[in-house]
């Protein structure tokens, strides 16, 4: 039986500028496509929900995990919904796709050698590799299988006896497989299911990770700021966590040492040399933990005597999401949805390190180093706080969006 989150459990946020703001986005998210093919079939490559169909059907977006309680961790992904308040699927993708990011964060003609990036979640996506077949076919990528080895699929200790099924947590599965493969699409994928979302179940599976020779780690979940544990301390090897969807707050494993704390920005299309602008998303987690020791390379810039979050970011506002192809039913809906939160943002970073290949000691002391090769984000803020950058971005380091966002790989 697939566990399913109950609607009395869903946190729905309404777009407060109403539908012109969804109309906006939804321009910016989709370009015309050409005749699109039945539910059924599978999608031609490169098409795209018209705008204004996109449009007139989204409405808002919620979490698909429940609040995390003490000593558990949630799961981080934001799903565009419909006006009746249930996850928006499409026949054909609405949202970033590959070639999208790879333009805005200058990833194209990089290369990992056939690195793998290991996405750690809780309980089972029972159709984790038929979807992952699906997204990287609409999009012309390389087949990722097991069969072809690039996609392994264990639980928390390596075996082959799966955790029980969870629909929430297979969006998220689903939205860390393709941003991998957006990312960085010659990058093998280890997916190590937890037991549950404990920490210590988390723990465990991102320390079998460790164990399998991975580039990078990504965590896309969080819990409250608690002290670090040696399960996420691992030189040599690029962890990544989100830092939250809840604005001015710090989370856990985010605010561990020696971890890559990934905030969030909203991504739109300019007419700026970039191509691309970007702010920081009102919904991205920062701040300052209470309780673990600053590492060595946060410089004073953070005003924070402890880990400050976040050090750098990627795209995790919803309303400029990416596309996901999940089949795993959630709330009735599944096909391509649109996604986001910081959910999005971490294993897009921690691909970006497996590209990047600077993986010595803790890789964030490499990207503090050459901050100068990110882009840095200047505008937005996620709240209000008592040190000003913690919640509000600006020249330098900040809180919502770190030092800032991939501008290639040489920060990485």
């Amino acid at each position: 039986m697939i566990r399913t989150t109950s609607p009395t459990r869903r946190l729905v946020v309404a777009l407060a500028a109403g539908a012109s703001t969804v109309a906006a986005t939804a321009a910016a998210l989709a370009t015309p496509a050409t005749a699109s093919p039945a539910p059924s079939a599978a999608p031609a490559a490169g098409t795209r929900v018209p705008a204004a169909q996109f449009a007139a059907k989204a409405h808002g977006n919620e979490r698909t995990c429940a609040t995390a309680a003490a000593g558990y961790a949630a799961c981080l992904a934001r799903v565009v919904t419909d006006r009746a308040g249930k996850p928006l699927a499409t026949s054909t993708p609405a949202g970033y796709g590959p070639a999208d990011l790879s333009s805005a964060y200058k990833l194209a003609g990089t290369s990992s050698g056939g690195k793998t990036v290991a996405i750690v979640d809780a309980y089972d996506a029972p159709t984790a590799e038929a979807d992952l077949k699906v997204y990287r076919a609409q999009y012309g990528l390389p087949a990722c299988t097991k069969a072809n080895g690039c996609f392994t699929k264990v639980n928390q200790s390596g075996g082959s006896s799966l955790p029980a099924a969870d629909a929430g947590w297979a969006t998220e599965i689903s939205l860390d497989l393709d941003m991998v493969s957006a990312a960085c699409p010659d990058c093998k994928i280890l997916l190590v299911e937890a037991n549950s979302p404990s920490f210590a179940n988390l723990g465990a599976a991102v320390n079998y990770a460790a164990s399998r020779g991975v580039a990078a780690i990504s965590n896309s979940y969080g819990g409250s700021d608690s002290s670090a544990t040696s399960a996420y301390d691992h030189p040599g090897i690029a962890i990544t966590a989100s830092t939250g969807d809840a604005g001015y707050e710090v989370e856990s494993p985010a605010s561990f040492k020696g971890v890559v704390a990934v905030g969030g920005t909203s991504l739109s299309t300019s007419s700026n040399a970039r191509g691309w602008t970007e702010k920081a998303w009102s919904g991205a987690g920062s701040g300052c933990s209470t309780i673990n020791a600053k590492p060595s390379w946060q410089t004073s810039a953070t005003s924070c005597s402890k880990k400050a979050t976040a050090d750098v970011s990627a795209v995790a506002d919803p309303n400029t999401g990416v596309a996901v192809y999940d089949s795993t039913p959630y709330e009735g809906s599944s096909g391509w949805q649109v996604y986001g939160g910081t959910s999005a943002s971490a294993p897009i970073i921690a691909s970006v390190y497996a590209l990047g290949g600077n993986l010595s000691g803790y890789p964030a002391s490499y990207t503090w180093a050459h901050s100068s090769a990110l882009n840095d984000v200047t505008s937005g803020s996620n709240g209000s706080c008592t040190t000003t950058k913690w919640c509000t971005a600006g020249t330098g380091w900040d809180g919502p969006t770190g030092l800032g966002t991939p501008n290639g790989v040489s920060a990485f």
